[in-house]
C-alpha cells in the first residue's frame, strides 16, 4: 500500500492535499487522479479549470505524474 497526495495548481494557486489517499496498487493511481480531476471540474462554480493541473505526489514528496485538467474537460465547441 502506498500513500499518495493530490495537489492542485494553476499559475497563481497551489492547493495542498494534506490527507492523501492510501492506494493498494500504484497501477490504480492514474484512474483515481482522473476521477478526482473530473469531480473538481464538475463542481458547480465560476472557476475556469483549463489552466489547472492535478499533481500526484508520493509519500516521500516526489511527484509521480501530473494530470492537466484540460485533458478531462474535452474539446470546446
Amino acid at each position: 500500500m502506498t500513500e499518495v497526495y493530490f495537489h492542485c495548481s494553476d499559475a497563481e494557486h497551489y492547493c495542498i492535499d494534506r490527507r492523501g489517499a492510501v492506494i493498494d496498487n500504484l497501477a490504480d493511481v492514474p484512474e483515481h487522479a482522473e476521477r478526482m480531476a473530473r469531480s473538481l471540474v464538475m463542481t458547480p462554480g465560476v472557476e475556469d479549470w483549463r489552466g489547472w493541473s492535478l499533481h500526484v505526489i508520493d509519500d516521500l514528496g516526489e511527484e509521480i505524474f501530473v494530470v492537466p485538467f484540460a485533458s478531462v474537460l474535452g474539446k470546446l465547441h
